[in-house]
This record gives structure tokens, sequence and C-alpha cells, in this order.
């Protein structure tokens, strides 16, 4: 049996419908509709590679795809790269001015077990504590290793970002993001450890999938009764 547009159409709806509602606890989720989208709401975790982003901004990540971008702060060490919750490289900038890059600590200190305490600070900083020796006295001290900053992008406004999976969009086609980073005079500093819930309205989400649940059912039954009709009148006519 094959559907006719019309509810193949509001079959797809429902499937939107049912995404955002699965994505209202995914941290930086963005739902598809506008109509479910709600206010950015963070709370405080243990995490200290967690953070949470300025509104109205997100961060470059590398993907197989390319550069997207995401507002999900949970952050964690993959080996020597620093990467998302979907494992993509977190793109920042060694220095202020060099290019973007994947961020990673080093990979000897990392081999020798040497990186302590690794964690990003409200500029952006993923910095970790190396224990240093002095040639002297032979003594250990700590040192703070900075390995980079975490770069923020921010759209112009009203720019409508694709959103196919909810966590991680592109740039639409012909618009380039203003690229900083975290309090350089441009881009709000970011809150670390902390992480957003993201911006779906649960409450929302739910009743809008009942509406698109209530219109596949009124046209079924709509052509349902459409097909009895017709049958009917064929019936009739012999």
């Amino acid at each position: 049996m094959f559907l006719d547009a019309a509810l193949s159409g509001a079959l797809d709806r429902i499937a939107a419908r049912a995404a955002d509602v699965r994505r209202a606890f995914t941290p930086g989720a963005i739902p598809t509709n506008d109509d479910t989208l709600g206010t950015p709401r963070a709370g405080f975790t243990l995490d200290p590679l967690s953070i949470a982003l300025p509104p109205e901004t997100s961060v470059p990540v590398a993907t197989r795809a390319g550069t997207r971008y995401t507002r999900d702060g949970s952050f964690h060490l993959d080996g020597t790269r620093l990467v998302d919750a979907a494992g993509n490289d977190v793109l920042g900038r060694v220095t202020g001015s060099a290019p973007l890059a994947p961020l990673a600590i080093d990979p000897v200190d990392a081999a020798l077990g040497a990186v302590q305490a690794p964690r990003i600070e409200a500029d952006g900083s993923l910095v970790y504590t190396r224990d240093a020796l002095d040639p002297r006295s032979g003594a250990r001290d700590p040192v703070q290793v900075v390995v980079g900053r975490i770069a923020l992008a921010r759209f112009p406004a009203a720019t409508r970002p694709p959103r196919d999976d909810g966590s991680t969009f592109a740039a639409p086609e012909g618009v380039v993001p203003h690229l900083g980073l975290p309090g350089d005079g441009t881009f709000a500093r970011v809150a670390p450890m902390q992480r957003e819930a993201g911006r779906i309205d649960l409450d929302a989400g739910l009743a809008r999938l009942k509406d698109a649940y209530l219109a596949f059912d009124a046209l079924q039954a709509a052509q349902h009764a459409r097909g009895s009709l017709g049958k009917t009148a064929m019936d009739l006519l012999k």
C-alpha cells in the first residue's frame, strides 16, 4: 500500500515533532520547529571540561562533512584531542592570530602521564597542570600549560541555520559567521563547569506532537470517508 503525498507529509511532520521531543534534554539542542524554541537553561556540573556558551553563539567543530557548529559544550578529551559529545574535534586558536585548528594537548605529556587537571577556563582556554623538574634543586613544581582557546561563532541576526540533527548545524549557504574568542571584547566569556540543558520547550514540543498526530488521524479519516463514498457511488451505478 502506498501513501499519498498528504499522508506522507503528515507522517514527516510527526517525525520532526517527535525528534524535537527526543532532543529536549540534549545539551545545546536546537529544535527543528521554531514554535518549540525555549529559553536556554544551564546548570552546574562537576565536569571541568564542560562549558555553557553565551547566548546566540556556537563553537565550530571539525566533522567529516566539514566545519559545523554546536552549542553543546559537553567537551572531553579523546586521547590528546578535545572533542564534543559526538567525537568531533573542537576548533580554536593556539595563539590569538593563528588560524582555526583542532585543539589537542601535548602528545609527549600525554604519553608520560603528565597531564593533570585538564579544564576549560572562562576565556575559553584549554589548560592543564604539569610538574616541571627544577634542574638545580631537583624539586618538582607545578606549571600551567595553555593548549589554546576555544573559538566562538556568531551568525548574522535573523539567520536560521539548518537544523538537521538538532546538535550540530552547518552554516547556511552564502552566510559566513563572525569568529572570535571568549572575552575578546566581541564575545562574552563562557561559563566553566556549566552545562546547557538545551533550547527545546518540552511542554510545547509534546503539545505540537499531539497536534500532529491528531491532524494525521483526521486526514486519514477524511480519506477513508472519501474512499467509502466513492465505493458507494460506484455500487449505485451498477
